[in-house]
């Protein structure tokens, strides 16, 4: 009689499955505890390499770890092209980029590491690969925002920008600047990046500013750069206009409050105001509807669409404005939507983009009544001169109302322009600007991406890029800052001109400039007096040249030449019109080239709630605080140094403390580069976590341990190891190993090639966990001791000694080359570790793990055993089974006989890995058993079936376990335990099971997990 426990057995993995499948999975709380706390003593000068003489430490602390490395590979040149002629596996290819230069006005977010772990990822596989690699790092000047940080500095000592001229405020920026620049530097060597420092590039520095004049020039000459005044997107708290994409929309679905700068209490938007205007020398009115009354002030027209019968008496007719006085026409247009208000628009064209183009139709003039400050002009009357807009509404709205003439205010749905860099509430106004055209440089980049000159990667975003480029506008590229590229146009004035028409010309110097104009309006250069424009250029202006003005552009140097275009542009999804989009266009239009060959856009980092990382949020993390850890105490403070209003920085603060009670425990930063590059990273959001960083780091202590067990097995270095080619697997766990590690290289070389580093750190990881450290070396763990006969299992063995030296040698490949593919994710400890094995070698040692040759799958191609892979995965399922079984039975230190009754097929595999069945299933001997053995195959041993009265267990239709019950085990009290278990595991059973019929599921899951599903559910109910 068998106790059979099938159902128990599979339950609990059925739900895990399941929910696996479903992404039922919910964040884990932040639980930890300190790590000790291990440093590097010895006496290494900066730049020298690290010693690793020194005593093994026992567990892996990333302080120790990370000491030292770095400033040894950057003193070296290791990650200069110039270096590549030294590399034995060099190849004649280049392979460059730049990096997206993080704003000067601080410090790196995990946004910003998430970019440097997946491009260093990149740069580090093609340099192990032979190429002349090329990263270039750099920090962009950030116009608005460093503008906006020096000037809320300076409130703080109670000046203005205003109480400074010009070149004193340039020197306090500066003076921010060089005290705060390094501090990015700094987060990027901590980060691992592998960048040239020699040619770093800022986008203020001499060479750049002379590429961005030269790119003003150069357009201006061809007719692409013009002065319009036209109407721009303008931030009031800001005083300066900002382009297109740089307006956020908020949506509102009736009355809402809004904090807005510079206003002490909350504004209100979101209602529509109806009042009237008094038909002028005859009875009656005509009503308008308007978000915005303060704007009234300026309105020079009332429209109504022709067709609407309401308004058939008033064409041709005029209102009187109540407060000027001033005479308006009722015109018609079939822009008007009559569904909409009243069905009469107030015409307020300095003001309002729509109003504006219904203007030009109508020859109506422009009247702007809110100047650059947000306050109302003189023109409005002296009872609103000087108002705030916001303060001016609620005074527009009770004078309608004293004068009779407000009809009414409801909740109204809208869509509100909010400037993203100032939090401020958008206003057209009229302003004589700079413009780019950019329709004919668009067309250019949809069609290099339409014919395939250039990859856009993930593939979806081509439909976005091509929808964006084809409604694109002229692109207004002057700012009114003083923190930027100064305008090299200048303002002409010439003797005795009577001429009200604006003269300018432009040029690469004054001097330039004043010849041009002495050439253009035939005149003597002496008499011409120049004025330069005091606007500067829009940051992405300069942004977009960066891919060849970093490279010395416009001279024609000979990193230009090698290096451009780049090979790829690699950035956050979030830039693709910001930056990438401008970067083709402009590329393409200076240089006659795109810029870049192909653009791999990242997701978007979110935090673990699925919240856009923001600093009034207190999510903002730095990633030094992840890699060297940080107290909640250090947390708070750094929110309390920060520019945040007394009521974000509350909220923000609040949020630190629910979500990091303890701080954020040191992780170091090759967890936090594996844990960000083991993201999906193109397609959905990024979720971070940083419990699932804490993760990454128990993963580095597990490679930690690895290493000690490995240097134990090869012991004080009188073992000769043979090289890679050189070593043969020997035993069936041997070859299944070696075979296992040629398909994780064959899965890394498709990961990287297809840009899918999550696939690449999935497979290294697998590898090394669960095929390594928790099969093989426990495998060979007896194989290194002492050898024994197992009874039951009979299998030929070689000389021991033999066995010992092979298996030695495959660990040490295995480690060495998993270490090597580990490598461009975690550099630091991958040096650490493979530093460490040197002194074994076989063959010459290179200097750094990070210059040798990348392994490729040909290298391990006689490791290649793809029946020992298939055959292994019944070891795998029978080794879990077993030891389920001896749990549910509470066989902890016990070890039991054991019985697999299976098909003879099955029996012949099992007979292969008898010793690996044995080992990891903890049974003192393992017996096979056939009932068609006799008429199957022959070469299976006749063994007895296994006893009554044991325990039975099943792995597969073919395949059942069975444990010989010792005395001593109470079967009656584990059937209780099972019994009851199970009650609680059906009801999670059902549960995850009603999963499976929501719409989501049946949309999101692909038919053949579904349909695998439903065959393991249908198996665990047998």
């Amino acid at each position: 009689m068998f106790l059979k426990l099938y159902p128990m057995n599979l339950l609990r993995f059925q739900i895990n499955k399941l929910k696996s499948k479903l992404h039922l999975y919910s964040n884990h709380e932040l639980t930890w505890s300190e790590k000790e706390e291990i440093k590097y003593t010895a006496q290494t000068p900066p730049g020298q390499k690290k010693d690793t003489t020194v005593p093994f430490p026992s567990s892996y602390s990333p302080e120790y770890v990370e000491s030292s490395w770095y400033q040894w590979w950057e003193k070296e040149g290791f990650f200069t092209p110039e270096h590549h002629e030294r590399l034995a596996h060099a190849v004649d290819q280049s392979f460059s980029l730049c990096i997206p230069p993080p704003n000067v006005t601080g410090s790196l977010h995990l946004g910003h590491a998430l970019t440097v772990a997946i491009e260093d990822a990149l740069v580090r596989w093609k340099r192990m690969q032979g190429y002349r690699v090329l990263w270039v790092p750099g920090c962009d000047h950030a116009g608005i925002a460093t503008q906006t940080v020096v000037e809320k500095r300076l409130q703080r000592e109670g000046k203005h920008r205003r109480d400074l001229s010009r070149e004193e405020f340039l020197q306090e920026v500066w003076k921010w600047k060089n005290d705060k620049g390094d501090e990015i530097y700094h987060q990027l060597r901590k980060l691992g990046a592998s960048l040239d420092w020699n040619r770093a590039c800022f986008t203020m520095d001499p060479g750049f500013s002379k590429a961005v004049t030269e790119a003003f020039v150069r357009l201006c000459d061809s007719d692409l750069i013009y002065r319009s005044e036209r109407l721009v997107n303008w931030s009031c708290a800001l005083e300066s206009a900002i382009s297109d994409i740089e307006v956020e929309s908020k949506e509102l679905f009736g009355q809402t409050m809004l904090s807005v700068p510079g206003y002490q209490e909350k504004v209100e938007f979101g209602t529509m105001v109806t009042f009237a205007y008094p038909i002028d020398g005859h009875d009656g009115e005509v009503a308008v509807s308007t978000t915005r009354p303060e704007t009234m002030l300026g309105d020079v027209a009332i429209a109504v669409h022709p067709d609407d019968p309401r308004y058939k008496d008033v064409h041709g007719k005029h209102c009187r404005h109540p407060f000027t006085n001033r005479v308006i026409p009722i015109v018609t247009d079939t822009m008007v939507d009559m569904e909409l208000g009243t069905g009469a628009v107030k015409v307020t064209p300095a003001h309002d983009h729509m109003d504006f183009l219904l203007a030009q139709r109508h020859s109506l003039p422009h009247l702007t009544v809110i100047g650059g400050d947000g306050t109302m002009m003189p023109h409005c009357g002296q009872w609103l001169k000087g108002v705030k807009r916001f303060d001016a509404r609620q005074q527009v709205l009770d004078a309608l109302a004293d004068k009779k003439l407000l009809r009414g205010k409801k909740d109204h749905a809208m869509s509100l322009p909010i400037c993203s860099r100032s939090g401020d509430i958008v206003e057209p106004l009229l302003k004589k600007q700079w413009f780019l055209r950019c329709d004919e440089m668009a067309k250019r980049a949809i069609q290099a991406v339409e014919d395939g000159q250039l990859e856009i990667i993930p593939h979806f975003y081509t439909k976005t890029w091509k929808n964006w480029l084809s409604n694109i506008s002229d692109w207004c590229i002057s700012r009114q800052l003083w923190w930027g590229h100064q305008i090299p146009a200048y303002h002409v004035e010439l003797p005795s001109s009577s001429d009200k028409q604006e003269q300018w010309v432009w040029g690469r110097s004054e001097d330039e400039a004043r010849q041009r104009a002495a050439i253009k309006y035939g005149v003597k250069m002496e008499s011409i007096t120049l004025t330069r424009d005091t606007d500067v250029l829009d940051t992405w202006f300069s942004s977009g040249l960066f891919p060849f003005a970093m490279l010395g552009w416009p001279e024609q140097t000979s990193d230009l030449q090698q290096y451009y275009p780049n090979s790829i542009l690699e950035t956050g999804s979030d830039l693709i019109f910001f930056w990438v989009a401008r970067m083709v266009m402009l590329g393409t239009e200076l240089t006659g080239q795109l810029p870049f060959k192909k653009v791999l856009l990242h997701s978007l980092m979110r935090d673990k709630h699925g919240r856009k990382m923001s600093k009034s949020l207190g999510n903002v993390i730095d990633p030094l605080d992840v890699i060297s850890g940080i107290s909640l105490e250090r947390l708070h403070q750094k929110v309390k140094d920060g520019n945040l209003h007394p009521r974000e920085r509350t909220v923000a603060m609040e949020a630190q403390r629910k979500d990091f009670p303890k701080g954020i425990p040191q992780c170091g930063t090759d967890a936090l580069r594996f844990a960000l590059c083991s993201y999906k990273m193109q397609g959905e959001d990024i979720n971070l976590s940083v419990s699932q960083v804490l993760s990454c780091r128990h993963f580095c202590n597990k490679m930690w341990q690895t290493l000690r067990f490995t240097l134990g097995v090869l012991g004080d270095k009188e073992m000769q190891l043979g090289t890679l080619e050189e070593t043969t697997p020997l035993s069936s766990v041997d070859r299944w190993v070696c075979s296992r590690l040629y398909s994780t290289v064959l899965q890394c070389e498709r990961g990287f090639e297809a840009y899918e580093l999550h696939a690449v750190t999935s497979a290294l990881y697998s590898f090394w966990v669960h095929s390594l450290c928790d099969t093989y070396m426990e495998c060979i763990k007896p194989v290194l001791g002492k050898l024994d006969q197992r009874a039951g299992v009979q299998i030929h063995r070689e000389d021991s000694g033999r066995a010992k030296q092979v298996a030695s040698n495959v660990l040490y490949h295995c480690v060495s080359v998993s270490l090597a593919l580990l490598s461009p994710f975690m550099p630091f400890l991958t040096e650490e570790l493979w530093q460490r094995l040197q002194p074994f070698r076989p063959d010459a040692a290179k200097a750094s793990l990070c210059l040798q040759p990348y392994p490729s799958s040909t290298q391990l191609a006689h490791w290649h055993f793809p029946e020992e892979e298939r055959d292994f995965s019944l070891v795998q399922d029978v080794v879990r089974v077993a030891r389920s079984l001896r749990a549910q039975c509470g066989m902890a230190k016990e070890k039991p006989d054991m019985w697999a009754v299976c098909s003879p097929s099955q029996a012949q595999t099992l007979l292969h890995f008898g010793s690996a069945v044995q080992t990891l299933s903890r049974v003192c001997n393992f017996h096979i058993y056939s009932p068609q053995g006799e008429h199957g195959l022959p070469s299976v041993p006749s063994t007895p079936p296994p006893p009554k009265g044991s325990i039975v267990s099943v792995v597969n239709h073919s395949c059942q376990l069975h444990l010989a019950v010792k005395n001593g085990v109470n079967i009656g009290k584990h059937i209780l335990h099972l019994s009851q278990r199970k009650e609680k595991l059906l009801p999670k059973l059902e549960e995850v099971l009603s999963k499976t019929t929501s719409p989501e599921y049946l949309e999101k899951v692909p038919a053949h997990v579904r349909q695998e599903m439903q065959n393991k559910v249908m198996r665990s109910k047998r």
